[in-house]
């Protein structure tokens, strides 16, 4: 798993230890607000759902450090809308 280091719409920082990191089965990286208030739990990349990223035990950080490239890609809402209105009611597990 890539541990991304920022929220892809808001570039808000993520560390290892947060609990606002939600990843969807691609690892895209939103924060837990984003998520909620803007996504509907429905990834503007792929239009599955998301969970709460897992920490990874500071040990294995030594061997797996966390990814330093920051994906910054603000939602383009005018391709987005259509993708949340056809999925956001449709629960992830049967997108």
């Amino acid at each position: 798993m890539e541990l991304r280091p920022t929220c892809e719409h808001c570039n808000t920082a993520l560390p290892n230890d947060s609990t606002e990191a939600m990843i969807c089965s691609y690892d895209c990286t939103f924060c837990k607000t984003c998520v909620d208030t803007i996504l509907e739990n429905v990834c503007p990349n792929c239009g599955g759902g998301f969970t709460q990223r897992p920490t990874r035990p500071k040990s294995g950080l030594a061997r797996n450090p966390m990814s330093s490239t920051v994906i910054h890609k603000p939602i383009d809402f005018s391709k987005f809308d259509a993708l949340k209105a056809k999925n956001k009611t449709i629960p992830p597990h049967l997108r």
